[in-house]
C-alpha cells in the first residue's frame, strides 16, 4: 500500500477538498483507496458522506486505542473507497499521545500490516502538531496543496523544514510526490505571479495540473460528495481528474496498482 500524506499546515488551502477528489478520481481509475482523515475537525468524512452517528470506530481509536485498521474501516457510497472518519476525540489526541511510548509512531504502526488497498491518503490537520508527525512518519510520500497566494512560499518553507527533520529523526524513506497549486484564478495578476514563483523556486517538483477556483468545488462538500460526483464535468473535477493522472506517473513504478 503506497501511503501520501496531504499536508500543509496552513489552512484555507483546499487540503481537504484536494484529499477528497483524488482520492475519488484514484478509486474512479481502479485503484483501492483508502483515506484517513486525521483532522478533528473531520471535514473529509462530512464531505464524502459519512456523518457523525456513522462514526462508531474512528482515527482516534486507531491513534489512542490502537484499533485495527479494519475495525475503523467505514465503506463509503464511492466504489473502491474506504475511510477511517474522524471525530472531535481526534482533538484531545495529541495531549493524550505526549506521554505515550513511541507516540510519533502510531499511525505507522496501525499502517503497518498487509493491506487490500492499493493506496491510502492522510488528510493532515492544518498544523505541525503530533497528528502531522504521525502522518509524515507512517507516509511514503507528501502531497502538498498550495493556495496561490502572497504567502504560500513562507508557509511552505516551514513545511518543508518539518519534513527534512523527519527524514532526519523518524522516517528517511518520505518524499515529496509533488506541490499541487490550488485555488488558481487567471483573473489575479498576482495569482499567476506567485505560480510562477513557486515553479521558478521548485521546478518539477509542482504539478502542472493546477485546480482553480471553482463555485461547483466548494458546493459540493454541502452535498456529502466529492465534486467529482457532484458534477464531474466541472472545471474543478477535470482539473482533479487531471491531477490524479500525473500523480500516477509520479509515484513509484514497483509500488503502482496492477
Amino acid at each position: 500500500m503506497i501511503r501520501v500524506a496531504i499536508a500543509n499546515q496552513k489552512g484555507g488551502v483546499g487540503k481537504t477538498t484536494t484529499a477528497i477528489n483524488i482520492a475519488t478520481a484514484m478509486a474512479a481509475t481502479g485503484w483501492k483507496v483508502l483515506l484517513i482523515d486525521l483532522d478533528p475537525q473531520g471535514n473529509a468524512s462530512t464531505g464524502i458522506g459519512v456523518g457523525t452517528a456513522e462514526r462508531e470506530r474512528s482515527s482516534y481509536d486507531l491513534l489512542v486505542d490502537q484499533a485495527s485498521l479494519e475495525e475503523c474501516v467505514i465503506q463509503t457510497r464511492i466504489p473502491g473507497l474506504d475511510l477511517i472518519a474522524a471525530t472531535v476525540d481526534l482533538s484531545g489526541a495529541e495531549v493524550e499521545l505526549v506521554s505515550v511510548e513511541n507516540r510519533t509512531q502510531r499511525l505507522a504502526d496501525a499502517l503497518a500490516a498487509d493491506s487490500v488497498y492499493d493506496i491510502c491518503f492522510i488528510d493532515c490537520p492544518p498544523s505541525l502538531g503530533l497528528l502531522t508527525l504521525n502522518a509524515l512518519c507512517a507516509a511514503d510520500t507528501l502531497l502538498v496543496p498550495l493556495q496561490c497566494e502572497f504567502f504560500a512560499l513562507e508557509g511552505l518553507s516551514q513545511l518543508l523544514q518539518t519534513v527534512e527533520r523527519v527524514q532526519q529523526r523518524f522516517n528517511p524513506e518520505l518524499g515529496i510526490v509533488g506541490i499541487a497549486l490550488t485555488m488558481f484564478d487567471r483573473r489575479n495578476r498576482l495569482t499567476d505571479q506567485v505560480a510562477e514563483d513557486v515553479r521558478s523556486c521548485l521546478g518539477g517538483l509542482v504539478f502542472e495540473s493546477v485546480i482553480p477556483r471553482n463555485v461547483r468545488l466548494s458546493e459540493a462538500p454541502s452535498h456529502g460528495l466529492p465534486a467529482l460526483i457532484y458534477d464531474h464535468n466541472c472545471v474543478g473535477s477535470r482539473a482533479y481528474m487531471a491531477l490524479a493522472r500525473e500523480l500516477i506517473t509520479r509515484l513509484p513504478e514497483q509500488r503502482k496498482a496492477a
